[in-house]
């Protein structure tokens, strides 16, 4: 049978490799289909294509970051600040103007996953003797 330690350890590995993916996709959709990606996400008006392309590439870079400081040190800590940096500033714009419902949808998405990976992050991390006390759960 497994332990409940492993599943949870499992379960932050595909944590970080499914968010990493989900960037990705934005990555490669803003920089392979930028018009259709903003008129899709709500945007009447569409800039100039070079600002959503520079952010699908910032999306890949991110995506990579995310990994690769995962795989290396098992820290989640770059995801947990580009998660709860991107959430405030997405939803702090939907509360200061008038934003496609893209932006309030990626801040609460955003937010979301950040949440999930600290909780999962921190079970993983509970020192030895919370996870063998009685009380424990």
């Amino acid at each position: 049978m497994v332990s409940r330690e492993v599943l949870v350890r499992k379960l932050e590995w595909w944590l970080v490799v499914l968010i990493a993916l989900h960037t990705y996709g934005i990555g490669v959709t803003l920089l392979a289909l930028p018009e259709w990606s903003l008129r899709f996400g709500g945007w009447e008006t569409i800039p100039p294509l070079f600002f959503p392309r520079q952010a699908g590439v910032f999306h890949l870079v991110l995506g990579t970051g995310y990994l690769a400081e995962y795989f290396r040190l098992r820290s989640v800590w770059l995801l947990l600040m580009a998660k709860a940096c991107g959430s405030v500033f997405l939803l702090a714009a939907t509360l200061l103007a008038t934003v496609p419902w893209f932006v309030t949808f990626a801040g609460v998405v955003d937010g979301l996953m950040g949440l999930t990976v600290l909780v999962v992050h921190l079970r993983v991390n509970r020192p030895a003797a919370a996870q063998s006390s009685p009380g424990a759960s």
